[in-house]
Parts: structure tokens; C-alpha cells; sequence
């Protein structure tokens, strides 16, 4: 029976545990908090998943919270008037195929890790440093480092032809809130951009205390919104985030008159370089550690993929894992694994990174056109479900121009 190590109990390490323990390979997951103390604990991310990493976790038989948390059923979109206060320059929104769903992961995780270990896993509750990967790494044929966070990730070599950014792009804030006024038709991510300024999203979660919303800010550095360091309580928090709206998203604002905190612990702010990795680590011992995850590719969180391509990073080296069979564990191998996953994950990088810049005036022709333009608007919102979908055209003006103009075509003849 092959022996795995998985270091890090989140998003991607936890589903592939599942896979391979269904499959009979002894796991061993290793994360530096119980299960309790997760719970205990500030929010860790804004995890929107969409349909398709859903159902890696419909498929492992470890999405237990579908039939309680509130749906995200489309994709809003709207960029303030530069001359008309209050008014809106774009402004709309369209249904998602299928819904997706966020479930904050102080909820999530504790009931993964014990779950995992009612399967037959085994948890280890410790912080990893290279000593930890050495025993590890003597005891099982295969360790994989899925943790985001910590001084082992930066012993990954930074891929620089991979990661065009070198510090933070924007700075970072989540408010988890209770009694924000839902939006007419159907929930969504209701996205705003503010050119100069940076976006404000905001959608439908299941927290600890039932439903909530949870508001996403990314500010420009040097803006307006990036205006978190010197937040010193929870409460300076929420009124910063309300502040905020009614300065330049007053529809928003509106929404979010009564809104409270879910907890003292809903709210967390920061900022990352968002950064791609070299996906093997050299042990002093000569040993391989495998990079996943975040480990290996942290995209800003400004279009919601985090959570979707550490699911599926799993589900690709689940597959990779199982089809190997017995065979080693070598250097060429993770590297082919992870370029299969970097087959799909460039193009969420590529779209990721492009909105962290101004856009060209063929993405604003696009998103303004979708107003008017039901076909493609109902193109861009579901592009969340695959990135890969928007090239061509989100990259090459000439490719979005025949994309406007398949979409007119059909209303041309029915007029």
C-alpha cells in the first residue's frame, strides 16, 4: 500500500486525501490547527466555487453543505459614471448554467479533518519546516506541500517567466456581514469596478452563525481603498467597508444599511504577489517534496478562482497519482503532473492578471456591449465556470470583435 503525505488541510490537500484514501493509500495530512481552532479562528478566504470544482466534490462525496448554503446563481457587473453621481456607466447581469456556492472555510475544513480521519486518514496537527518534511518524507513514498501559507512555501523557487507581478497588485479585504438586502431576480456575485480605485464584489455564503454575504475590497495600492492598515477593531473595520460604498458605490451602499458582522472574527485584510512556483522542492537530504496548490500558483482573488483551481490542481494530481501506479515518484513525473494542471491554470493566470491592470479599450467594448447584449453577457458571466473559455478573444481585439458580432447576428435576423 503506497504511503502519501499531504502538508496543508485546506482546499487542495483535503480533496485529494479523500480521493486517494477511496482509493486504499494510507494519508497522512499535516496541518498546524485542530479542528476547534480553525473554528475559533478569523475567516481565511472569499471561496466562491463555481459548478465544475463542485463537482470534484460532489464526485468525493465531501460537499455536505449544497442543500443549506444560499446559491450564487449569476454574475452581475457594473462601472460607476465618471460625470453622473450615483450613476451607473455599465451596468448587468446574467444567469450561471449551473449555481455556485461559497461556504466559509471555518465551517468546511474542521469537518473535512475529521471526517478524514473517520475514513481512516490520519492528521497530524504540527507546524512543517524542512525537519518535518525530512521524516515525512523518509516514512512515505510521496509528500505534497499544499500549504498557501508559511515560510516552508518561499523555499519554492519563484517561476519569473510565470509571474509578471513582483509585489502585491492590490490590497486586500473581507467583510463577512449578516442582513445585506439580496438582489432582485436572483443572488450573484455582484461585481463593481472603479477605474483607478479598484473592484468591490460581494455575494452569497454560508458562515458559522447560518447565510451571510461576504464583501470582497481590492485597492489599488496607493488608493482611495487601500485604507486597511490602520483598521484597528472589527467595528472600524465594517464602517470603513460601509464608508466606502457610500463614496463611490452608492447602489451598494444601499444594499448594505443594515448590515452587521457575522462574528468579531469575519473579517480579514492583507496583501500577496500573486506568484506561480516551481512545482518541486529539493529536501538537504536529496529527497522531492511536490508542490499543489497554492503552494505552487496564488492568484489575487479579484476574479474568485482560488478555491476552483486548488480543487482542480486535486482532482489533476489525483488522477496523475492513480494512473502512476507503483512506479517512483520522480522529478520528470511532478513536473509533467503539474504541467497538465498548467495546461488549464495559465489561462486562469493570464485572465486573473489582466484585470490587476487597466483594461484595453476592446475588454471595456466588451463588458459594455454585454449590457445591451443578453448572448454575451450570459458568455462572460459563465467564463467563471472555465477561464480557458475567454481566449482567444479576451486577449486579441480582433478575435472580441468577431465575438460581438456572432452574438449579433442571431438578433439581427430575428429582427
Amino acid at each position: 500500500m503506497r504511503r502519501v503525505a499531504i502538508v496543508g488541510g485546506g482546499q487542495a490537500g483535503l480533496p485529494l486525501a479523500f480521493g486517494l484514501l477511496d482509493k486504499g493509500y494510507e494519508v497522512t495530512v499535516v496541518t498546524n490547527r485542530t479542528p476547534d481552532q480553525i473554528r475559533a479562528g478569523k475567516v481565511m478566504s472569499s471561496q466562491c466555487m463555481f459548478d465544475p470544482a463542485l463537482q470534484v466534490e460532489r464526485d468525493l462525496d465531501i460537499d455536505h453543505w449544497g442543500a443549506e448554503c444560499p446559491p450564487v446563481e449569476g454574475i452581475g457587473f457594473a462601472v460607476p459614471h465618471p460625470e453622473q453621481a450615483g450613476a451607473r456607466l455599465i451596468d448587468w447581469s446574467a444567469r450561471l448554467d449551473a449555481p455556485a456556492q461559497s461556504v466559509d472555510q471555518r465551517l468546511k475544513m474542521p469537518v473535512w479533518l475529521e471526517n478524514l480521519e473517520k475514513r481512516g486518514g490520519k492528521v497530524l496537527i504540527q507546524d512543517a519546516g524542512i525537519a518535518e518534511l525530512e521524516a515525512l518524507s523518509d516514512t512515505h513514498d510521496l509528500v505534497i506541500l499544499a500549504a498557501g501559507k508559511g515560510e516552508v512555501v518561499r523555499l519554492f523557487e519563484r517561476d519569473a517567466a510565470r509571474s509578471p507581478f513582483d509585489k502585491p497588485q492590490r490590497a486586500l479585504a473581507l467583510t463577512y456581514v449578516h442582513g445585506l438586502k439580496p438582489t432582485p431576480d436572483y443572488s450573484r456575485v455582484s461585481f463593481n469596478l472603479i477605474p483607478g480605485v479598484g473592484e468591490y464584489f460581494v455575494f452569497p455564503s454560508l458562515t458559522l452563525s447560518g447565510p451571510c454575504d461576504i464583501m470582497v475590497f481590492e485597492g489599488v495600492p496607493g488608493g482611495p481603498l487601500d485604507c486597511w492598515r490602520d483598521v484597528k477593531t472589527p467595528a472600524d473595520h465594517l464602517a470603513t467597508s460601509k464608508r466606502f460604498l457610500q463614496q463611490f458605490l452608492p447602489w451598494e451602499a444601499e444594499r448594505a444599511q443594515g448590515v452587521e458582522l457575522t462574528d468579531a472574527n469575519g473579517i480579514l485584510a492583507g496583501a500577496f504577489a500573486p506568484t506561480v512556483r516551481k512545482p518541486v522542492l529539493t529536501l538537504p537530504s536529496g529527497r522531492l517534496v511536490f508542490g499543489l496548490g497554492d503552494a505552487v500558483a496564488t492568484n489575487d482573488p479579484i476574479t474568485g478562482q482560488g478555491s476552483n483551481n486548488a480543487t482542480k490542481a486535486a482532482r489533476v494530481y489525483l488522477d496523475a497519482i492513480l494512473a502512476h501506479g507503483d512506479q517512483p515518484y520522480t522529478r520528470a513525473w511532478m513536473e509533467q503532473t503539474f504541467e497538465r494542471f498548467w495546461d488549464y491554470a495559465q489561462w486562469v493566470v493570464q485572465w486573473t492578471n489582466s484585470l490587476l491592470t487597466p483594461p484595453p479599450p476592446h475588454i471595456l467594448k466588451l463588458l459594455g456591449t454585454a449590457a445591451a447584449m443578453p448572448t454575451l453577457a450570459h458568455t462572460i458571466a459563465n467564463g467563471f465556470n472555465h477561464p480557458p473559455s475567454y481566449f482567444p478573444w479576451w486577449a486579441d481585439a480582433d478575435e472580441a470583435d468577431q465575438l460581438i458580432a456572432r452574438h449579433q447576428a442571431p438578433e439581427a435576423v430575428a429582427a
